[in-house]
């Protein structure tokens, strides 16, 4: 990810969490891709191993936009963490 905060190394992940737009938008667009191309052309084979990584690359891309969109609220008058 390319934002200011993914880019600090020394933030932790839950510093990064619900911070950057650009980020959530990546992801939203990783799930719009990735899930109906499982859908339609996987699912019918859910072992193997192109499947396999889909789903994974889904659902990970899922758990963590989730995180970032519960995180948002809490985050948009929160301040700035320190660089």
């Amino acid at each position: 990810m390319s934002c200011r905060f993914c880019k600090d190394a020394s933030l932790t992940i839950r510093a990064k969490l619900g911070r950057c737009k650009r980020c959530m938008i990546q992801l939203a667009v990783m799930n719009l891709v990735l899930w109906p191309i499982w859908f339609v052309g996987f699912s019918d084979t859910p072992k193997s191993i192109e499947s396999i990584t889909l789903l994974f690359g889904a659902g990970a891309s899922a758990i963590l936009l989730s995180l970032h969109l519960i995180l948002m609220p809490f985050r948009m008058n929160a301040p700035e963490p320190k660089e």
